[in-house]
């Protein structure tokens, strides 16, 4: 008898439980038809056609309609959470109820009361309704007489088989592209076929690409995009300057790194009396690329603009984005322009939006800037002696802006990020700390000023409108931030199981300057919900805004693009500017802009974070300084003085003892020997190795044991030796953990782990 589909499904529904494989052989063939009803079964629970579920039964889709559909992320240790397409809290996935389910899939989810109770549930895939996976990035290898492909995102927890015939002509270790073909199921593995062949492992230009292709980042504008960017003149003519404000005349600046080629916002100010008048004005992208136009689309495509290390994937083309819409100095640019008077306490008493015509000053740097108004250099001062009196004079309004925010529970994590040092072959020559300055705080305060007062201007005006939101913290989350804080002597007030910003603010005030500093913004950090993109106003959380949105970076974020089209639209009224039609579909803008932000964010980092164990392959063997940046139940984390970098020192190489992991104290402690390892401890260490494929750089102490003396010379305290005789709870060790050295008794040990980072204002470069 011939097999279908609706035979199948039909057998399914009526059976009413689920049917493991041997009773569906029996009812379509027996043994004679197995690999014909394999794949067929495969195929239809590939297609959500029905229900995969484990130990090789199915199932009818109906049973789907009970569950909750959303999309799965994978960890590479196996387990998975499910963020709910209508909303609601992430969905735990533990490693056994996954299936064959892949990082990225649309996925149908049947829940029950979980063991922590409701507010964590565990979940188990019923279905996958669509895959979100079509292709992989990763290494050809054979293996005797058959080729596999192993996927870099150690997320992707499968060896793609390669069909015969259909290797693209890949050499064993080469970075490939490969198309699946055929999903994993119960019993059989996925298979593809390369569909690129990228080149060496170890060539520079082979890396990036595979990182490109592995987070489906677009690098080739469509035809029409192309024609449309050519056709638009590359300077202002007089009919683009009708029903505009003529700024020209007035000293405007655009301050930005020493790198940076597209300029999308200028600043200019000026006293009024006691108050600042300040006007941001930005790119008027809008005018040149229209709703539904070729730029237009591959723009919404991309997103975003993505920076990595050595170059810039832009989300327009460059004819535009270092061009026409680029606010370069000395020539005319038309811009919006929000002019607003702000008042002693860094309050907006009064404010002005209008379509405007600039011609900046000057394309001052950070560096440049930071020199007049933070070390006063003579030789700057008087080479901008123009300027120099208003970039003064904007220093202390920013100082007001930040005491402003300061005072509104504003929060700020103060963290460093990595600058990567490329030369002239391609090769990572040095990680170091970026620098953060005064002039990129004025920056940083002038263009979130903006932001706020264009999205309560729209938003007054009853318009639909695109806002940046920040939900209020997981208050699971910050219940065990509460506990891990008072381990250093910080109390947390929650109430009602919510917590005002400036309360977060004032915690992470209070560790500044101390050891613990960066692990309290790091946890603090992961109880932050994501920043997002939503059509519906939220507030800002993390901004302790109740209206934000974003509007200063309209060459690079596909968001600010839609605000200034509908930011025409509430002032034409006046019969001032060129209104264009107002974005459709905010919902889906919001989603699709808000992936596109999160998939940027991860490819940025994805590249840095090879760079650096790249680099350090360069220095294996080798011993450093550092310190102990963060503790976990498998070991420590150390990074250097002389590189920021860090790696981990693992339990398995600390040889001189059995450690135990102090959960409230973030330490581990040594159950013979009573030795600590604790947060902010200096610590030598030797590079033992560098995994490019799992971004993973791993240290040994560059001593094992202390000598007679009782001091270790491999770990240093901040305050007393890093060695104890404690006690492992209790008050005694508190006291020991800040220096004091009690009796010896024995206790026990706890576990936990480390999480990843969390941005909270989605802030990459200016906000």
């Amino acid at each position: 008898m011939k097999i279908t589909r609706k035979k199948i499904i039909s057998f399914l529904k009526k059976n009413g439980s689920p049917a493991d494989f041997s009773s569906l052989l029996e009812e379509f063939g027996g043994k004679s038809a197995r690999k014909e009803l394999g794949n067929l079964l495969a195929e239809m629970a590939d297609r959500g056609e029905i229900l995969s579920l484990d130990g090789g039964a199915y199932a009818s889709a109906v049973a789907a309609s009970t569950g909750i559909r959303g999309r799965i992320s994978v960890h590479r240790n196996g387990y998975g959470f499910v963020t709910p397409e209508n909303g609601g809290d992430d969905i735990f996935i533990p490693k056994r109820n996954i299936g064959s389910a892949m990082s990225g899939d649309t996925v149908q989810v049947g829940t029950g009361r979980g063991r922590f109770g409701e507010r964590n549930r565990e979940g188990k895939i019923l279905s996958i309704v669509e895959r979100g996976t079509r292709r992989l990035v990763g290494r050809y290898e054979e293996k005797g007489n058959k080729a596999y492909v192993i996927p870099d995102d150690e997320r992707l927890k499968i060896s793609l088989l390669i069909s015969p015939g259909k290797n693209g002509g890949a050499e064993h270790g080469q970075q490939v592209v490969a198309e699946i073909i055929s999903y994993p199921g119960a019993e059989r593995l996925a298979e593809g076929r390369i569909s690129e062949l990228l080149g060496w492992p170890d060539d520079p230009e082979v890396e990036v690409l595979s990182v490109i292709r592995r987070f489906d980042l677009p690098t080739v504008f469509s035809s029409s995009a192309l024609e449309e960017a050519k056709s638009i003149s590359d300077t202002v003519s007089s009919g683009d300057l009708k029903g505009r404000i003529d700024l020209r005349g007035l000293l405007a600046v655009t301050i930005d790194g020493e790198t940076a080629r597209d300029f999308d916002d200028a600043v200019s100010m000026e006293r009024d009396g006691a108050n600042f008048r300040l006007r941001v004005s930005i790119a008027d992208v809008s005018h040149y690329v229209k709703s539904g136009s070729g730029l237009d689309s591959d723009a919404f495509l991309r997103g975003t603009s993505v920076y990595f290390p050595d170059r810039c994937i832009p989300m327009l083309p460059e004819r535009l984005s270092n061009g026409i819409c680029s606010l370069n100095p000395g020539v005319d640019r038309l811009t919006l322009t929000a002019e607003m008077l702000i008042d002693p306490d860094g309050d907006v008493i009064e404010s002005h939006f209008y379509p405007s015509v600039i011609k900046s000053s000057a394309r001052l740097t950070y560096t440049v800037v930071s020199g007049i108004i933070e070390k006063r250099d003579p030789i700057l001062e008087a080479d901008y002696s123009e300027l120099a009196p208003m970039l003064l004079e904007m220093k202390e309004l920013t100082f007001i802006l930040q005491e402003m925010r300061k005072k509104r529970g504003s929060i700020d994590f103060d963290l460093p990020e990595p600058e990567i040092v490329i030369g002239l072959t391609g090769r990572t020559e040095g990680i170091i700390r970026s620098e953060r300055n005064l002039a990129h705080q004025l920056i940083e305060e002038f263009m979130l000023i903006a932001n706020e007062s264009v999205a309560r201007f729209v938003t007054a005006k009853g318009l639909p409108f695109l806002y940046r939101i920040h939900e209020n913290p997981d208050i699971a989350k910050l219940r065990n931030f509460q506990e891990l804080a008072q381990g250093f002597g910080y109390e947390l007030q929650i109430h009602d199981d919510r917590v005002e910003p400036h309360e977060l603010q004032r915690i992470l005030s209070e560790a500044a300057g101390k050891p613990e500093e960066r692990m309290i913004n790091y946890s603090l950090l992961r109880c932050m919900k994501q920043a997002r993109y939503s059509a519906v106003n939220m507030g800002h959380f993390g901004l302790a805004s109740s209206c934000y949105c974003h509007f200063t970076s309209p060459i690079r974020r596909y968001p600010d693009l839609v605000v200034h089209r509908i930011f025409k639209t509430a002032f034409s009224e006046k019969g001032t500017g060129r209104p264009d039609k107002p974005a459709e579909n905010l919902s889906q803008i919001a989603e699709h802009t808000s992936r596109r932000e999160r998939v940027a964010v991860d490819a940025e980092r994805d590249i840095v974070e090879l760079r650096k164990v790249q680099f350090m392959q360069q220095h294996l063997g080798e011993e450093f300084d550092g310190y102990i940046c963060g503790v976990a139940s498998f070991g420590f984390f150390v990074e250097l003085d002389e590189f920021f970098v860090e790696g981990i020192v693992h339990l398995s190489t600390l040889e001189d003892d059995y450690y135990s992991y102090v959960e409230k104290m973030n330490s581990l402690v040594g159950m013979s020997s009573r030795r600590v390892f604790r947060l902010g401890d200096r610590a030598r260490v030797k590079v033992l190795a560098a995994y490019p494929s799992s971004r993973r750089i791993e240290f040994g102490l560059a001593c094992q044991s202390g000598d007679a003396a009782g001091k270790v010379s491999s770990l240093h305290s901040t305050s007393q030796e890093g060695y104890f005789r404690i006690p492992l709870k209790g008050k005694k060790l508190s006291e020991a953990l800040h220096g004091r050295m009690p009796e010896k008794k024995s206790g026990a040990a706890t576990s936990g782990k480390m999480k990843a980072k969390r941005d909270v204002h989605g802030r990459r470069g200016k906000r």
